[in-house]
């Protein structure tokens, strides 16, 4: 049989991926979390007329910290499902490069969730232009309506589309890594929510700090951040750049498993 180039197996994937069971179901989840949840923030939170100190942006996004979760599982599918049902083989053996079928799974996922956290990031964005002044975020109380034209909303905007695409490769690593659907999902969700919360744990101010600045979710989302950025653990693109470690790592492992084992 004839390998697969690149360009076809890019193919191959995206029919994979438009035809895996759930696959719409899970981006439509990840925009309706993202963008229903940041809305009900927007709604619920006031600000009195003396000042509340929040940042308006960031409140408008928080719905990425739940929309994460869909996307992560569907990262997870893209391949376990691969190995739960058996097709692994047949892909490997239309693509013998294991590291060129990786590559493609990581392409076709990574354009499938960027253009959802596009979705989704406008929509959080629209909401919060339209919700917040109600809730006292108003010119008057030095917050002017959320614009993409402010360079710090935009940065807030941008960088969580980019969040989204992270964790859907570090998510993919992870699967590749340990194969099975269930544990990859434990370990990913691990990784984003109980990190924060042992930092919460840790008393020391200094180790507090520290795992604020490697804890994938903690540190991807400072790039969300708009206002009182010197009292942040990490910079807005230095966080990024710590998930993007992170994803990198992870497809790293899962890539070098991959083509070290069988199928």
């Amino acid at each position: 049989m004839k390998e697969m180039s690149m360009k076809a197996a890019v193919h191959a994937e995206w029919t994979k991926l438009r035809t895996l069971p759930g696959t719409a179901w899970l981006l439509l989840a990840a925009v309706a979390l993202t963008t229903g949840l940041g809305a009900a923030v927007s709604a619920a939170v006031s600000c009195p007329s003396a000042g509340c100190g929040q940042d308006a942006a960031r409140l408008s996004l928080t719905g990425i910290q739940f929309g994460q979760a869909a996307v992560a599982v569907l990262a997870v599918l893209v391949i376990s499902g691969e190995y739960s049902t058996g097709m692994i083989r047949t892909s490997l053996t239309a693509v013998p490069r294991r590291t060129v079928l990786l590559a493609a799974k990581a392409a076709v996922l990574t354009g499938a969730v960027l253009a959802t956290a596009t979705v989704a990031v406008l929509g959080s964005v629209l909401a919060g232009r339209l919700i917040l002044p109600g809730s006292g975020f108003t010119a008057a109380h030095g917050y002017p309506p959320l614009s993409l034209a402010d360079g710090p909303t935009l940065r807030a905007a941008a960088g969580s589309v980019l969040y989204l695409a992270l964790i859907a490769l570090l998510s993919l690593g992870v699967a590749t890594a340990v194969r099975d659907s269930a544990a990859a999902v434990a370990i990913v969700l691990a990784l984003l929510y109980l990190f924060p919360v042992v930092s919460q744990v840790v008393t020391d101010p200094h180790w507090h700090r520290h795992l604020q600045q490697i804890a994938p979710m903690t540190a991807g989302l400072a790039v969300q951040t708009t206002t009182g950025l010197r009292g942040l653990p990490i910079g807005p693109w230095a966080g990024l750049g710590v998930l993007a470690a992170w994803a990198a790592g992870a497809l790293l492992l899962g890539g070098t498993l991959l083509r070290a084992r069988d199928a």
